[in-house]
């Protein structure tokens, strides 16, 4: 546990964590394992950091989030670890805002400056690349890569990938 950090009342921080100094950790979040916090992240109230991934091919082998400086997760946003056929890693870069109730499975790669706002769900191995915004409740299929500056409408279903600075809905 880094420099100053906070933990509120009834936050529940499993096995092998690191948090990054001045990170706060809200009332009930629950950090359940083998999760990296970078420095001045806020992790809010009821959030699910590093859940075993949903995936028939996980076998319990040993998985990791990592998460970068200064991210904001939402309440009650969910975020799995990686699987070990998907590199072993759900990884989340710096500057991000990831809003309430979103869902990340495993293996995801966010990059930089990244928002992704309420009620969206992204299944595994997907790709987010630098200062990317996908708006709220928006589903995105496995696979999938959202290029770097692209703008995804709220509602929109992904299932193909997207260049770089594309608007889609």
């Amino acid at each position: 546990i880094g420099k100053d950090v906070e933990i509120g009342p009834c936050a529940v921080i499993g096995p092998n964590v690191v948090i990054g100094d001045r990170t706060k950790i809200l009332p009930h979040a629950h950090v359940v394992k083998r999760t990296t916090f970078g420095s001045d992240c806020l992790i809010c109230t009821a959030a699910v950091v590093g859940g075993d991934p949903q995936d028939l091919k996980y076998r319990g082998e040993d998985t990791d989030v990592v998460i970068g400086d200064r991210t904001r997760i939402g309440e009650f946003a969910t975020i799995n670890r990686g699987t070990g056929v998907g590199g072993g890693k759900t990884m989340i870069g710096s500057d991000c805002m990831i809003m309430a109730y979103v869902h990340i499975a495993h293996d995801c790669v966010i990059g930089n400056h990244v928002v992704i706002t309420n009620s969206t769900q992204l299944a595994g191995h997907i790709h987010i690349e630098d200062q990317a915004w996908v708006s709220g409740a928006c589903l995105v299929h496995h696979f999938v890569t959202i290029g770097s500056m692209s703008f995804v409408a709220p509602s929109s279903g992904i299932a193909f990938d997207i260049p770089p600075y594309m608007i889609v809905e």
